[in-house]
């Protein structure tokens, strides 16, 4: 099943939302903010990760300083946003990015 707009945004905020939440309790320096569905988190040491969703593509991009851009889609199967080029979950980029374990 495919997300249409609506549960498209609705999926990628809550997403953004629960990443930020998780990303603050792991690391309490870092510097989070989400604001209009793009997640900025600076990290001291380690840079800046810019989590966005993606409408046009129905997609949540990842720019990390570390492993450098990633594209998730939803997995209705898997019910998780995997990533276009394997099978990564985008969490768990995030979290072996940040070197933090992070809820799925």
């Amino acid at each position: 099943m495919s997300l249409d707009e609506r549960q498209f945004a609705a999926a990628a905020d809550r997403t953004l939302e629960h990443l930020l939440e998780a990303v603050e309790e792991a690391l309490p320096d870092a510097d989070g903010e989400l604001r209009d569905g793009i997640l900025t988190l600076e990290v001291e040491g380690v840079g800046t990760f810019v989590v966005n969703r993606h409408a046009a593509n129905r997609e949540i991009w990842l720019s990390s300083p570390r492993s450098g851009a990633w594209h998730f889609g939803w997995s209705e199967a898997e019910r998780a946003w995997v990533s276009t080029r394997g099978a990564e979950r985008l969490a768990a980029v995030l979290a072996a990015d940040l070197g933090v374990p992070l809820p799925a």
